[in-house]
Formats: C-alpha cells, sequence, structure tokens
C-alpha cells in the first residue's frame, strides 16, 4: 500500500517531499512577532498514505529491535503513544526511501 500510494520514488528529491506528501511534516504558525513553539501535524496529502505508514510503523516496531528502540526512547522521553509512533514513521520514511533509491534490500540491524 506504502508503494502505491508514493508510486515512483523519483518523483521525491528527499524523504522529507515524502513526508509532506503523507502530510506528517510539522507546521508552523507564524505571524509577524509571534512565533508558535508547538507544532501539529499537518494532516495535508494522502490519508491512505498516512495510514498504511502508521500501521506499518506499529509492526516494524514490534519485529525490529531498531525502530522499537526508537519508539522506547520517544515514549521515555515523555511523548504521547500517537506522538511518538509519528517519529517511528518518519524515520521508517527515511529507511525506506534510501532502501527504495539504492536498490539494497533490508537488513535488520543484529
Amino acid at each position: 500500500m506504502i508503494l502505491a500510494e508514493i508510486g515512483d520514488f523519483n518523483r521525491f528529491d528527499s524523504p522529507d517531499k515524502i513526508l509532506a506528501y503523507a502530510g506528517l511534516s510539522p507546521s508552523t504558525y507564524q505571524s509577524g512577532q509571534l512565533d508558535g513553539s508547538y507544532s501539529h501535524m499537518e494532516k495535508r496529502g494522502s490519508r491512505y498514505l498516512r495510514y498504511a505508514l502508521f500501521n506499518a510503523t506499529k509492526y516494524v516496531c514490534h519485529w525490529d529491535d531498531t525502530f522499537g528502540n526508537y519508539l522506547a526512547k520517544k515514549r521515555t522521553e515523555g511523548k504521547h503513544d500517537n506522538v511518538a509512533i509519528s517519529h517511528a514513521a518518519k524515520k521508517l520514511v527515511r529507511v525506506i526511501y534510501q532502501l527504495e533509491r539504492s536498490g539494497q534490500p533490508y537488513h535488520k540491524a543484529v
């Protein structure tokens, strides 16, 4: 589902553009001198890609210790569960992007 929603990876220059396409990039609020310090997720873009990434991240964190430890680290930092999963989803997108661009298979860290 993730590959079907993203399509051709050559359309995106960086994984940050995929995150923006999925609506996972943080929004910024600025008005004159006021600079908002609390950023929300934009939720613009493909809701299907966002749904697929969140569900895939939950399973990846369960089966891969690297992602599981990262999720646990975010939770110990006091992040809400959904916020911690969104951080892990961003990490997953960066890994998928690099693997797809390089053509290499994923090898679990030992």
